[in-house]
């Protein structure tokens, strides 16, 4: 009796914040775990950096700086306490039926039947886009990962964050690895022009792009 060929026909990559879910994950988990562990003066913290962030944008830093500003609001939190809200995050979220974008899900949920491995590929980190993947039934995970020492969180990032060009990066190390994959018959989805540069590694696209600005 052969072997059975377990590996993905194609490759689907999708963006998550306003792509997958109807919110930027990465402002929405950090006031809430603020807001648990530290009450009211928690939320204040989470909306102050939210607008130093937006003044940033709107002054034209690039993205790629901005994340870093981000990542530095978790310095001093224990990983395993972020991973375990995060969790909590996503059970709260997602049993409100507006967090899924279910045009994009629904879509992801026909390529894994048809023998595609979902990819996601985000700025956020892996304690928020866990969950996630596991409910979307995501092979793998391309993304932001921040620096830990001794299990806590140093505000810093390990190599640099995925956004814009460093999408395209990682999506094309990932084919590169797999070459029994055509990029011409693997898909993308993403929300922003930020996403075109890992759009265009693969030959079909989805975007939405005539929507306001997104992360």
């Amino acid at each position: 009796m052969g072997s059975v060929d377990t590996s993905p026909r194609h490759y689907v990559f999708s963006d998550v914040d306003e792509t997958l879910i109807s919110r930027k994950s990465m402002f929405d988990f950090l006031s809430f775990y603020l807001t648990r562990r530290y009450g009211p003066q928690g939320a204040r913290r989470a909306t102050t950096v939210r607008e130093d962030l937006a003044a940033r944008a709107a002054a034209g830093v690039p993205r790629e700086a901005a994340s870093r500003t981000y990542y530095r609001a978790w310095a001093g939190q224990s990983a395993s306490d972020v991973t375990r809200e995060a969790i909590q995050w996503h059970r709260e979220r997602s049993a409100d039926n507006t967090f899924y974008i279910p045009q994009t899900r629904a879509a992801l949920a026909r390529h894994r039947a048809e023998g595609a491995a979902v990819v996601l590929v985000s700025g956020a980190f892996p304690a928020v886009l866990g969950p996630i993947a596991h409910d979307v039934g995501a092979a793998q995970v391309l993304c932001t990962v921040p620096e830990e020492r001794d299990g806590v969180l140093t505000g810093e990032i390990t190599g640099p964050p995925m956004l814009g060009k460093n999408k395209r990066r990682a999506v094309r190390a990932l084919l590169r690895d797999n070459p029994h994959i055509d990029p011409a018959e693997c898909f993308a989805y993403g929300d922003h022009i930020s996403d075109l540069p890992m759009l265009t590694e693969v030959g079909l696209n989805r975007s939405g792009f005539d929507r306001d600005s997104r992360s």
